[in-house]
């Protein structure tokens, strides 16, 4: 079992060999205001964050990753490009599993460079995958990319689209959406029978919660809108669920994913990047013949993803965690550089779990 000096032990070893591809080590306060960071995290970080109130600086919470914090640095004095390596706890809260820590280390590899995406993509992955290479792990690879293109190429209401990119990553809210938004289903019950009423004000108070009426009948119209919208075709539905069915080697779902793109012409400038992110990763010596994609990989994890994303895991039977994770975020820059942004990729690696793995061996 790994004990916590060899967890550093470990996070040392890896920061050094990521320090010598030219990476630049730094670090982050263990307290972060909390602000718009919970949000940017997504629903299941959010939930399992650990959050206090300081009377001076607000609400506070311990960081439960680096990556934010790396990225709010990074925009406020950093120049492109840039290579960062950082090690250190984090924390999280665990619902779920009681045996699982709430505090580990993680050592991590951020790159801010728009020269080449798919090099620095497959610079990252390759990163992970050689200080892994002791251990017996499948990698798994996603781009959620795409499917944000396909969503962002629906024929449909503006206000439909944006609902729908920002339920992404909860598969069964956004399936929810999807299926009333084609038809396949109807709306809420209390949602008709509110629009079925014609004064659906009139027995409103002046105050509903923190909701004044006029901000309550702004909203009423929106459903309204909605309503009336005319359903996403059944053609785009079926290829939607197309699309998140790809499950395949990574060649292969390329194939299906080109297929696709004939009839969904928005997805294609991004299977453009996985057929060039695919040429890098080959480039480095990774065996993208057998390499897995699965369109809908990704989709529970960090809401600030928007485009690769990967994963190595252990035997399911040794019930772990993910040991190493990363993707890109170029839309997390932009937003924590205050409209401007820059393409950025990172990963992250648990060196106890690389020991459990290796003890279980």
């Amino acid at each position: 079992m790994d004990t916590g000096q060899d967890s550093w032990a470990r996070a040392r070893r890896y920061q050094s060999v990521i320090a010598g591809q030219g990476a630049v080590v730094t670090d982050a306060d263990y307290l972060q205001s909390a602000g718009t960071l919970l949000d940017l995290y997504g629903e299941d970080i959010r939930a399992r964050a650990f959050t206090t109130h300081d009377p001076v600086r607000g609400e506070q919470m311990l960081r439960p990753d680096f990556t934010v914090p790396i990225v709010q640095q990074h925009m406020a004095h950093g120049a492109e490009p840039a290579r960062y390596t950082y090690m250190g706890k984090v924390f999280r809260k665990q619902e779920k599993d009681e045996n699982r820590p709430t505090e580990f280390v993680q050592v991590g590899y951020e790159i801010f460079d728009g020269a080449n995406p798919a090099a620095a993509d497959a610079e990252v992955f390759a990163t992970l995958a050689g200080l892994l290479s002791d251990v017996e792990v499948t990698a798994a690879t996603g781009d959620i990319g795409v499917l944000r293109a396909a969503v962002e190429g629906l024929k449909t209401t503006k206000r439909r689209r944006a609902a729908l990119l920002r339920h992404l990553w909860r598969p069964r809210r956004f399936k929810a959406l999807l299926d009333r938004y084609g038809g396949r289903s109807d709306m809420p019950a209390a949602r008709a029978a509110l629009l079925a009423q014609d004064d659906p004000m009139a027995q409103m108070p002046p105050l509903l919660g923190l909701r004044t009426q006029a901000e309550i009948a702004e909203r009423i119209e929106v459903l309204r809108e909605d309503a009336a919208a005319e359903p996403i075709s059944a053609v785009e539905l079926d290829l939607i669920d197309t699309l998140l069915k790809v499950r395949e080697t990574a060649p292969n779902a390329l194939v299906a994913l080109r297929d696709l793109s004939v009839d969904l012409p928005s997805i294609a400038p991004a299977v453009d990047g996985i057929a060039r992110r695919l040429d890098a990763l080959a480039a480095r010596g990774i065996a993208v013949d057998t390499l897995p994609f699965e369109a809908s990989y990704g989709r529970t994890s960090m809401e600030y993803y928007d485009g690769f994303v990967f994963g190595f895991s252990a035997d399911p039977r040794l019930n772990l965690p993910p040991l190493a994770t990363g993707g890109r975020y170029d839309a997390l820059t932009t937003v924590l550089g205050g409209g401007v942004g820059v393409p950025a990729v990172g990963g992250v690696i648990r060196p106890d779990l690389v020991a459990a793995v290796e003890a279980a061996q």
